[in-house]
């Protein structure tokens, strides 16, 4: 006769079993993406400060050939701000919505990934080289998964519920 006890689970699981794998929302997926983004960006920013010269021409007022000026400041801002502002939005806007904001920011920063490291010396080339293509390996993750974002599918028996359930009208 087996009592309770020897029903439960062992508490060392055997070596056999097997890790549960629970699927992540889609929304979670792209927030944690877009902070993978904005870490890589900012840190390449942060990198750069190390190259020869970069401090010197930074306290002469010049960035890769811009002027510092309030204009380059709101711009760098501004290109720092979406990646930031795409991690709230994601995990918090509706499903059709929160696709097509994605589709569309994450379809925008491919350029701009690729033309940050627009007049760089080839000394550098492996550096920016790494830095965007790991900035594209992130937005083409976060365009598939947008993109094949998973639909309900909703059965005549489904849609007979809900229309049952939904509150009369006087």
């Amino acid at each position: 006769m087996r009592t309770p006890q020897s029903q439960a689970a062992p508490e060392n699981p055997s070596p056999q079993s097997t890790l549960e794998d629970l699927r992540l929302p889609v929304q979670a997926k792209l927030a944690a993406a877009w902070t993978s983004f904005m870490f890589l960006y900012i840190y390449v920013d942060y990198l750069a400060l190390y190259k020869p010269g970069f401090l010197d021409d930074l306290l002469g007022g010049t960035v890769h050939e811009f002027d510092t000026g309030p204009t380059f400041v709101a711009v760098a801002l501004s290109l720092m701000a979406v990646p930031i502002l795409m991690i709230l939005l994601s995990a918090t806007l509706p499903a059709r919505v929160n696709r097509t904001i994605n589709v569309v920011v994450a379809a925008l920063y491919i350029p701009v990934s690729v033309f940050n490291a627009a007049g760089e010396p080839l000394s550098y080339s492996y550096f920016y080289g790494l830095s965007i293509g790991l900035e594209l390996l992130l937005l083409a993750f976060i365009l598939r998964s947008a993109w094949s974002w998973p639909r309900r599918i909703t059965s005549p028996a489904t849609l007979a519920t809900t229309l049952d359930s939904e509150p009369q009208q006087a």
